[in-house]
């Protein structure tokens, strides 16, 4: 543990699956005002990705203008996209009266030391972090990004905030993680291809990964690799509270606490 710990803290990541649209926005930001009257004592982390679509838009501006640009530059536009997710849902909580806050990647605290993505790490977490829950109870980070030790910016690899939200919450000895996505969890097929499809209230980490690696997209194998490695439960689920979610951890009995889920 290089940053230390807060108390009754929950990562909650919002991947482009969920920021759809504009309204997406408005839509997560009711989510997260109403876990904390359900839950007074938690504080959040919400690691956002760019609103989907976005990201491969922006290549597609950048590859317009040079055909191969420098992998730096790429992530500076890239990023664009994580920040302007920050700023919009904070001032969707802002404008419900959730005390909250919007940090850039370097406030951030997440560092990768260059080599891989496997070996990232979190260092100085961020002391802009940490004092930012003593007058806020949600703070809204970018995910997908780390920055370098000379401090320049660089991608996690597609998926990458979910690795985002798994690092944070391994240094910060979180409560819990949740991965929410456009739907409640793993299935035994494609829930959207196969209506007979029956939900998963728990699955190994092993199998999470083995479901990443023919192909199954919820949830970026990296990241998975990184919580097994930590032991990590993660928790896959959907914004409509009224669905099950999938927790993703070594064994069944593993629980979180304030969960009315599981």
């Amino acid at each position: 543990m290089n940053g230390g710990s807060l108390r009754h803290v929950v990562v909650i990541k919002l991947g482009g699956s969920v920021l759809v649209e504009e309204e997406s926005y408005s839509e997560s930001a009711r989510f997260l005002a109403r876990r904390l009257q359900e839950c007074p004592a938690q504080r959040l982390i919400v690691v956002v990705s760019a609103q989907k679509g976005l990201t491969d838009e922006l290549e597609r501006l950048a590859r317009r203008i040079k055909r191969d640009p420098s992998p730096r530059t790429l992530d500076l536009l890239w990023s664009t996209g994580e920040m302007r997710s920050v700023a919009l849902l904070t001032l969707h909580l802002e404008e419900l009266g959730v005390p909250a806050v919007g940090l850039n990647v370097h406030e951030a605290g997440l560092r990768s030391n260059g080599t891989s993505h496997a070996t990232a790490n979190i260092g100085l977490l961020s002391a802009q972090l940490q004092r930012s829950f003593e007058e806020h109870r949600v703070v809204v980070v970018p995910g997908f990004f780390g920055t370098r030790t000379n401090g320049t910016m660089v991608s996690l690899g597609r998926g990458g905030s979910d690795l985002s939200a798994v690092l944070l919450a391994d240094q910060l000895e979180a409560e819990r993680c949740e991965l929410i996505k456009d739907v409640a969890g793993y299935f035994t097929e494609d829930p959207s291809t196969a209506p007979r499809a029956e939900h998963v209230p728990w699955i190994s980490y092993d199998a999470a990964i083995a479901m990443a690696q023919s192909g199954c997209q919820l949830v970026q194998p990296l990241a998975l690799e990184v919580a097994r490695e930590r032991s990590l439960e993660l928790v896959v689920r959907s914004l409509l509270e009224a669905l099950p979610g999938t927790v993703v951890s070594a064994h069944r009995d593993q629980k979180g606490t304030c969960r009315r889920e599981f």
